[in-house]
């Protein structure tokens, strides 16, 4: 007899787009799909566009004074996006 090796099929999802190159964008894009849930409702609205590029979130406002403040808070919506997407996504937010 052999011995069968289940494992969930979450697992074994994870583990072909990884071999397909494919885990970092389909990380990233549920990163930047979180962003009104992470950052609130109210930032949400103001926020025209969001990208990634070298580990680096680029947000742009449409409100230049509601930089400043998130600027000081990058570090916290650094950690919290990457707790969501539950991986080292970014490291750094930029916001324009």
């Amino acid at each position: 007899m052999f011995k069968r090796r289940e494992q969930p099929v979450s697992t074994l999802v994870m583990r072909n787009l990884r071999a397909l190159g494919l885990e970092t964008p389909l990380l990233q894009r549920r990163l930047i799909a979180s962003w009104p849930d992470i950052a609130g409702e109210a930032i949400a609205r103001f926020t025209t566009s969001l990208r990634i590029q070298n580990q680096t979130l680029y947000v742009r406002l449409s409100v230049p004074a509601l930089r400043a403040d998130l600027s000081m808070r990058r570090q916290e919506f650094v950690r919290r996006l990457n707790d969501h997407v539950g991986a080292q996504v970014i490291a750094d937010i930029r916001f324009n």
